[in-house]
């Protein structure tokens, strides 16, 4: 018995996207897309540098997060003389603080997975399909890891 194509698969197949290339640039020869105008050490060492601050800056609010959440768990204590709204109010600043440190935690991630990829000379390449993110877009938001259209892929499947 032989298994017969049916129109959705044969589509399926076609659009999937296929698997990133790997690809490394030379030091200094980070990707971009046709048109644009390769790095300069200048605009690589700006980005090294917002990337640096950044990850600081999310290290100290992560720090700041945890005090904050530390001091919240040390106060709740066992609720005695509060009503429902003290008790709502104090669950949901917890709560609200958690998030916080669980996002600042994730960007630290992406940004140090930046730094990582920027000295590897994978900097500026999309993880899904290979091809080159775009400068411009590095630029504006140096923690890509897809270019525009394998996130556009990515957001309509969510």
């Amino acid at each position: 018995m032989v298994a017969k194509k049916t129109p959705g698969t044969a589509t399926a197949a076609q659009t999937a996207v296929p698997k990133a290339r790997v690809v490394t640039a030379e030091p200094g020869e980070l990707a971009v897309r046709p048109g644009e105008e390769p790095w300069t050490p200048a605009e690589v060492e700006e980005a090294r540098a917002e990337l640096l601050t950044e990850g600081a800056r999310l290290r100290a609010e992560i720090t700041s997060s945890e005090k904050s959440l530390a001091g919240l768990m040390r106060d709740s204590g066992d609720g005695a003389g509060d009503d429902d709204a003290d008790t709502g109010t104090k669950n949901i600043t917890r709560e609200h603080e958690m998030a916080l440190a669980a996002n600042a935690r994730e960007m630290l991630q992406q940004t140090e997975h930046a730094l990582q990829r920027l000295d590897a000379g994978t900097y500026g390449l999309c993880e899904n399909c290979g091809n080159p993110i775009g400068k411009a877009r590095m630029q504006a938001f140096p923690r890509a890891t897809l270019c525009v259209e394998c996130k556009q892929k990515q957001e309509r499947r969510y």
